[in-house]
């Protein structure tokens, strides 16, 4: 998520607003579809093996997430109308109990009527209420099983709960238009699917959405060819639910390529977007800045997505960027590509990974174009960080109501800063790509970062790290 825009010079503005709690809604019955046994019991698991993780429980927001369930893929088949505003889907997923569990429950929306839910082919009984989904089906530890979940209803954003500048409903939105769009971190996905919406549960996604003669359906992952009026997207590789990003409206789509032939698309609305597109088509530029500091981009394709935002996403292989941005936040939103996408956080409690590496490589980048110096860089920062943390204080453990406010972005990029100019440039940029790939398509915790920068350097930063995380004012130089 990019921060709002900024120079070096500039500290960032945050301005507060209070999110207003959703109403709960009363529980309501579900009918199980009619359905005969399927093969479900008997498909091959192991097919979809990239999209094991150990989840945990979220330490920041509790409920939401399962623990309990591992989902390793969604295939996601969705029918968008923008006439009656009723979105139609049926997701299938397949599921793994990380523990034993008496029932199975998921993430998802109470706007949606359920019309019928099925495990491995068996109807099922099921409760779709407070945002909750209970399917009343046990599942052993260890145990596969294939849910299916049909659906129909009209979207609703879910509040987010942040004092940001640029803090919006999250979830998917409708326009006047009826044209959608979604932003969900730190959640979100269950306004438009079953989801267990927590970041250390990463799956592999096919999602195909049908959509009227002459709109656009767009979604993360790597575009498929369309099938008339249908468009398909898959993720090859494993993917948070916050991660996900799905529009449709009467887009535009253009084609380019980033270094060594990376496919990229950019999909826009013309005369809507067009001074954002000046910016966009430079991702070749941004992505070879990137892989000459980090490494291989980590993905097979990437893009662009501008939507009636005022805020930017790093959607997976999918850019979800607001139409009012400066070069360097899309090039922090490329950049989460390896720090908070490939890698991810365990819980959010760790947002600092993610943000902090993607705000030092766009400060990075901003004191090369603007011939900014190293003390220069330095003052900024550690004046900046002293700021923040007597506003909205220490980064490594964010309060539930403040997400990913400045704090989180800022002083961990002075912490990452600081090990830079300790170890000099070879090392600092060894450490940052084998950081990414030795975590590919995975997640990582504090415990982890330090262990990893113990053994990467042959020191012990341990009480460097600690104290730029959790410390009221601004470490010793």
């Amino acid at each position: 998520m990019r921060l709002t825009p900024l120079t070096l010079l500039t500290l960032l503005a945050v301005a507060g607003c209070t999110a207003t709690p959703a109403p709960v809604p009363t529980p309501a019955p579900v009918t199980s579809a009619a359905s005969s046994p399927s093969a479900a019991a008997a498909l091959d698991y192991g097919a979809f093996a990239a999209g094991r993780s150990q989840p945990v429980k979220d330490t920041v927001y509790p409920k939401h997430g399962n623990p309990g369930l591992d989902v390793l893929h969604y295939g996601l088949d969705l029918d968008w109308s923008p006439a009656t505003r009723k979105l139609t889907g049926t997701a299938t997923v397949q599921v793994r109990g990380a523990v034993a569990l008496s029932s199975i429950q998921l993430d998802f929306s109470s706007a949606y009527a359920i019309q019928g839910v099925t495990v491995d082919g068996y109807p099922a009984e099921a409760d779709d209420s407070a945002d909750k989904l209970t399917i009343h089906k046990g599942l052993d530890a260890d145990a596969y099983a294939t849910l299916v979940v049909k659906y129909a209803g009209t979207p609703k954003p879910t509040p987010m709960p942040s004092h940001r500048s640029d803090a919006e409903p999250l979830g998917l939105t409708m326009t006047a238009d009826g044209s959608l769009w979604t932003m969900q971190e730190p959640f979100g996905a269950f306004t438009w699917y079953p989801a267990n919406d927590q970041p250390s549960d990463k799956a592999l996604y096919d999602i195909d959405v049908t959509v009227p003669a002459g709109w656009t359906a767009i979604a993360g992952g790597t575009p498929r060819p369309r099938t008339g009026d249908t468009f398909h997207f898959t993720s090859e590789h494993p993917v948070a639910s916050y991660l996900t990003t799905l529009a449709v409206g009467k887009y535009q789509q253009e084609t380019a390529k980033g270094p060594h032939g990376i496919p990229l698309t950019y999909w826009y609305r013309p005369g809507k977007d067009d001074a954002a597109m000046k910016i966009v088509r430079k991702s070749p530029q941004y992505l070879s800045w990137l892989e000459q500091h980090f490494g291989a981009y980590p993905f097979a394709t990437g893009g662009v997505l501008l939507v009636p935002s005022a805020s930017g996403m790093e959607t997976q292989q999918m850019i979800t960027m607001g139409t009012k941005f400066e070069a360097g936040d899309l090039l922090h939103e490329y950049s989460h590509h390896w720090f908070g996408d490939t890698v991810g956080p365990t819980t959010w409690s760790d947002v600092w990974l993610n943000e902090g590496w993607a705000m030092y490589a766009q400060l990075l980048w901003q004191a090369e174009q603007e011939h900014i110096t190293d003390a220069q860089l330095t003052t900024w920062l550690r004046a900046t960080d002293a700021k923040l943390r007597k506003s909205v204080g220490p980064p490594g453990k964010p309060p539930a109501d403040s997400f990913a406010e400045g704090n989180v972005y800022i002083c961990p990029a002075a912490m990452l800063h600081t090990i830079h100019r300790q170890i000099g440039d070879q090392a600092f940029f060894s450490l940052a790509k084998d950081w990414a790939q030795q975590h590919r398509d995975g997640t990582a915790d504090r415990a982890m970062f330090i262990a990893f920068v113990n053994q990467h350097t042959g020191r012990d930063f341990t009480k460097l790290i600690t104290t730029w995380l959790d410390s009221p004012t601004t470490p010793a130089a």
